[in-house]
């Protein structure tokens, strides 16, 4: 095998499932027990009702202070944007809390240890698409070695699932598998397909593979190219799913690692700092009706099969579309057919890599917008659970709210025309930074209303940093308390600085997804690469043309001061795009890094992975042909 074929294959006997294509106009029979843990609605009432509440005390105190002369259409408007998107913070922010008092109560159960389970066959399965070969088959090495170390119970086989069109890249792969295959580890076997058409992307991907060799496994662990997980995560996500027979699906939490630039440290932070927190609310709300994020997660080969197979969704002037994100269609039905969709965020050892600029951050965003915008077709599939539902509108809402906030500012900034109810006529040459709120609000009201709403914003933030600060052994692993506040504080500052930025964008990313047909299928950006200042103006011209406009706005006394800082990212939007970019220096401060665990450390298997991602890219410059046994 050390001359590539010309549509290389090395893949075991089949072993061929029923998949058939689901209906979404007709719900089937469940397959499984549908029932669901008594506490599951405790959990939710404590999680909506709070947000409901919040947003409705927040929206009586704004009418109060709009009605007093009146309300206007604009104000009307204003109002109703302010509730649109005011109630996903609250939702946030009550997440948050039955995270703490889930911990506070030990709601949820950690993992079963793995020596509990009986053994399962298991697939990994590593779909690919024109990526780096030395990167996805150093990862996988690294897993197969880790795995080799535990002896676990389980039984594995990787397959590598290419979907690449590249030639040159393809032959590579062949290679770096070749490599692979000499080097598994005893007792795993590595198989490897490139289709000849990559009809249906990555979902025609997983399909192919289930109908021909999905009845040889038990489960799958689906893996993107940059996914990285430990033996020991592995090993507890396939003993839950031997343990529970009703479980469909259960995600893990992947954490960030890799992050070398400003941008992609900022995320890892947020992500290691903050993000277990919404992930451990979301796990104790969403209990067995949880969701799917399409990578680091194990799928019950038989329940995928038997209920999760996507059919195309009718698009726009009755053509067949493909449902592109379709990692909540997935969950979603599993979940329909009766199987349990779990989530597990305590299970660590679970990684993924982050875009390195902003630029390529926007770029993976446009095509995860408009796979989330089909979710809002897809509400109406018959017999879905409610919070099924909900999560394919939280997906979808999650991208429409850019737009609630820029037509929020827009409003804001309209307001400021008639000068009988602008902003502006709050404010005063006297006292120009504070406002002169009307007669019914005192100084001391409203400021207490702004800082009320300022922190409801940055509470899931707030909450994580606390708890952290205030767990001396927690500070430690992020280079102490001082470190870590300040790291913090400079995460903050960044995240307010690059909103509005992600705002605009997201905003035409919505307006192109029901204006074009297509996005194009292309492989992340997964390695630092420096934008030139033509790339970064033509980007962010949007951006920093609105901002100049703003800009101009606020010298001529016309906007509202306190849109300051909006404008302000937004004129610099090109500068910050360029820092976004910029490599961190290990002599820069410690707070300026913005440290984390996996920064401080970094994990075994990372520190192997790279080593074997270095080992393949050699081996792959070397142009000698490599054999396998």
């Amino acid at each position: 095998m050390g001359a590539a074929p010309l549509l290389p294959m090395d893949m075991p006997p089949p072993a061929p499932i029923s998949a058939p294509e689901q209906a979404l106009d007709a719900a089937p029979a469940p397959q499984a027990d549908t029932s669901a843990p008594a506490r599951s609605r405790l959990w939710r009432l404590a999680t909506f009702v709070p947000a409901l509440i919040g947003t409705a005390l927040l929206m009586n105190g704004l009418y109060g202070w709009f009605a007093q002369d009146g309300m206007t259409g604009l104000e009307w408007a204003l109002l109703s944007m302010i509730a649109v998107t005011f109630v996903w913070v609250c939702l946030s922010v009550s997440t948050v809390g039955v995270a703490i008092a889930g911990l506070a109560a030990a709601a949820r159960a950690e993992a079963r240890a793995s020596r509990d389970a009986p053994g399962i066959d298991v697939a990994l399965l590593v779909p690919i698409y024109n990526e780096v070969p030395q990167n996805v088959f150093g990862n996988a090495h690294a897993m197969l070695a880790d795995l080799a170390a535990r002896r676990g119970p389980h039984r594995y086989t990787l397959f590598v699932l290419s979907d690449t069109r590249d030639e040159e890249i393809a032959a590579l792969e062949w290679r770096a598998y070749c490599a692979l295959k000499a080097a598994a580890p005893d007792g795993f076997a590595v198989h490897y397909r490139r289709r000849a058409q990559n009809t249906d992307k990555k979902v025609g991907n997983l399909a192919e593979w289930t109908r021909r060799w999905g009845g040889g496994y038990e489960g799958m662990v689906v893996l993107d190219a940059d996914s990285l997980m430990t033996g020991r995560a592995i090993d507890r996500l396939a003993s839950e799913l031997s343990l529970d027979p009703g479980a469909g699906l259960i995600q893990s939490f992947p954490m960030l690692i890799g992050a070398q630039t400003v941008f992609a440290r900022l995320q890892q932070f947020s992500n290691i700092a903050y993000g277990w927190l919404l992930a451990e609310g979301l796990a104790t709300w969403a209990q067995t009706e949880g969701n799917y994020w399409g990578h680091n997660a194990i799928i019950r080969t038989r329940a995928f099969a038997g209920a999760a197979m996507l059919p195309h969704m009718r698009g726009r002037g009755g053509r067949s579309e493909l449902i592109l994100s379709h990692d909540f269609v997935e969950a979603g039905l599993l979940r329909r057919a009766g199987w349990r969709v779990r989530f597990l965020p305590r299970v660590t050892g679970s990684f993924e890599e982050t875009p390195a600029t902003l630029i390529d951050y926007v770029i993976r965003d446009r095509r995860w917008c408009r796979g989330n915008l089909q979710h809002l077709r897809l509400l109406g599939t018959k017999g879905l659970h409610p919070v099924s539902r909900f999560h394919l509108f939280h997906g979808a809402i999650s991208y429409l709210l850019s737009p609630a906030w820029f037509i929020l500012l827009v409003i804001w900034a309209l307001l400021g025309v008639d000068q009988e109810t602008n902003v502006i006529r709050y404010f005063n040459e006297a006292n120009p930074l504070f406002p002169d709120w009307p007669p019914a609000m005192s100084h001391i009201d409203s400021a207490v209303f702004l800082v009320i709403m300022y922190a409801l914003l940055l509470t899931p933030k707030i909450a994580g940093a606390g708890i952290i600060a205030a767990t001396p052994r927690a500070a430690r692993v992020f280079g102490g308390k001082a470190a870590f506040l300040g790291s913090f504080l400079v995460e903050v500052a960044l995240s307010v600085a690059y909103a509005p930025i992600m705002m605009i964008q997201q905003t035409k990313a919505v307006v192109n997804a029901y204006v074009t047909r297509t996005e194009a299928w292309a492989p992340q950006a997964r390695d630092a690469q420096n934008h030139s200042w033509t790339t970064l103006l033509k980007f962010h011209w949007l951006e920093t043309v609105l901002g100049l406009l703003l800009l101009s706005g606020l010298i001529a006394g016309l906007v509202s001061l306190w849109l300051a800082p909006i404008v302000a990212s937004l004129v610099l939007a090109v500068p910050l795009s360029a820092l976004s970019g910029v490599k961190i220096s290990k002599n820069a401060p410690s707070t300026l890094r913005m440290e984390s665990p996996y920064t401080l450390r970094e994990p075994a298997i990372v520190k192997h992975a790279m080593a074997e991602r270095a080992r393949f890219g050699a081996l792959l410059a070397d142009k000698t042909p490599v054999a396998a046994e």
